[in-house]
């Protein structure tokens, strides 16, 4: 049966002053309407039950992550006791869908993306999962044809079509994977868009989660050695215990790094879906649009000879921004930030500064 492992984990310290510690990026709503893993749940529809689904996270989201997701059993929320990376995050997983479904395929999608439309991604994961069913050494892997030479992204390459996509009940161009490739330059980025042959990776997969763990246990044994420690001691009196050690013990890697760079048989699914990570401020103006001067508003703002600015604020505070252009403005009850939208990577260092000067408070 189909599972659906939803990663919560991340920090989303682009999105300072916004995005803290104990409400990160994907607990916010940017888009509109829903906080973001509260969309990416949504997403599901009725593709997998609350049942079959199971958020990844860490420990000191658990408790916010559950209340914004009632639907879910309470067990379905895992927090993790530190921070490793993706590959050991769905290890545990596929070791914890595993115990209750030993032929279970996973479709593993992060919590803070935006995708359109929700009955596209179901039909892409339907079509993912057959061909899974159809050969269960495979590991399936979403690629977003880009749109723009993209730094922040790393890269698929595609090889040859895959020959039996055709047969499949709703094909979808599907690709034997050349290459995964780390995130570029610009003048690298500008040359993966040339050749037409490279996707962004979306990081999200489908496979079977026997076909991962194997993965983990050939490539990374030491990692698979930590996990397995933690599945055996599931629902005995020392699990917490042991789930803190061994998960702590684990040397951090991503799960492209871990396997997928690694594995014989991974194939690419052109993604027929609008798809957006989020990484940072500027993206909003692609999500929510922009005025007749460029400008990306929420909340109430008054501006004056401002162009190509981005402000977030909330309707009971009034943000009035006077000859700005190409800026960031944020405001939140203890922080506001002011910056240049072309220098938004420096937002991460904010966060640095305010750990060095010991302002735990605007973490």
């Amino acid at each position: 049966m189909l599972h659906a492992i939803i990663m919560a984990g991340g920090a989303g310290t682009r999105f300072w002053p916004a995005s803290r510690a104990a409400r990160p990026k994907q607990l916010l709503d940017l888009v509109g309407g829903r906080t973001m893993i509260q969309a990416t749940l949504d997403r599901l529809g009725d593709l997998v039950s609350p049942e079959r689904t199971l958020v990844v996270t860490n420990e000191r989201l658990v408790d916010a992550i559950r209340q914004q997701l009632p639907q879910l059993p309470a067990h379905a929320v895992v927090g993790e006791p530190c921070k490793r990376d993706t590959a050991p995050c769905i290890g545990l997983a596929a070791i914890l869908v595993s115990r209750e479904d030993d032929d279970a395929t996973m479709v593993v999608m992060p919590a803070d993306h935006v995708i359109e439309t929700d009955e596209q991604f179901r039909g892409a994961v339907t079509y993912a999962a057959e061909l899974v069913e159809r050969q269960p050494e495979r590991i399936v892997a979403f690629g977003v044809r880009p749109t723009y030479p993209a730094e922040s992204f790393g890269y698929i390459e595609r090889g040859e079509a895959l020959k039996d996509a055709a047969t499949a009940s709703a094909p979808l161009k599907t690709f034997q994977v050349s290459r995964f490739r780390e995130k570029p330059t610009a003048e690298v980025a500008r040359q993966y868009l040339e050749t037409g042959k490279c996707y962004w990776n979306a990081g999200i997969f489908v496979w079977k989660a026997k076909t991962i763990l194997a993965a983990l246990e050939k490539h990374e044994p030491e990692m698979y050695g930590h996990l397995q420690r933690i599945g055996e001691a599931f629902g005995k009196p020392d699990y917490a215990d042991v789930f803190a050690r061994e998960f702590a013990a684990i040397r951090g890697k991503s799960i492209d790094y871990a396997v997928m760079e690694r594995h014989d048989a991974v194939i690419v699914v052109e993604a027929p879906y609008q798809w957006d990570d989020v990484g940072n401020w500027p993206s909003l103006a692609r999500l929510r649009g922009t005025d007749e001067n460029e400008n990306t508003l929420a909340g109430k703002h008054l501006a004056i000879n401002t162009r190509g600015t981005i402000v977030r604020s909330s309707n009971d505070h009034l943000v009035v921004t006077v000859g700005m252009e190409n800026c960031i403005v944020v405001h939140t009850p203890d922080a506001t930030l002011v910056a240049n939208k072309n220098d938004e990577e420096s937002i991460r260092k904010v966060v640095e500064l305010l750990k060095e000067r010991g302002w735990e408070e605007y973490l």
